[in-house]
């Protein structure tokens, strides 16, 4: 429930949001704060959160410390929430597994926001 409380509030979840758009160089805190016109110390906090709840990974260097979305944090909760997904029907899944795996937006594959991704065809 940790990992869930983390991305319920709303600078967290836009910090988090932040981070996975700039994987895989991630972001030093005071740039995370001043693009989501955060105080710093404030920032630091909801920082400190996430990376508790296994959200982010804070690596220092130099005298910044660099914070990146962890992505294999993000994936091990997909797959929690779809590990009893439609009581056990997988066949239900499918539109939805086929969602996650062909969600791409240009012709590279990648999907840049999640406009990219809510404006893809659900089945």
């Amino acid at each position: 429930m940790t990992s869930f409380a983390a991305l319920s509030q709303e600078t967290r979840l836009k910090a988090f949001r932040l981070l996975v758009s700039h994987e895989p160089k991630g972001l030093p805190a005071g740039e995370i704060a001043r693009q989501l016109s955060v105080p710093h110390n404030t920032m630091s906090s909801h920082l400190s959160v996430l990376a508790r709840a296994g959200w982010v990974i804070p690596k220092r260097q130099s005298r910044q410390i660099i914070y990146r979305a962890s992505l294999s944090h993000m994936q091990l909760v997909i797959e929690f929430l779809l590990q009893d997904c439609c009581a056990g029907n997988s066949e239900l899944c499918t539109s939805l597994l086929d969602n996650l795996n062909g969600c791409s937006a240009d012709s590279s594959g990648a999907m840049n926001t999640l406009d990219d991704f809510n404006n893809q065809p659900h089945c």
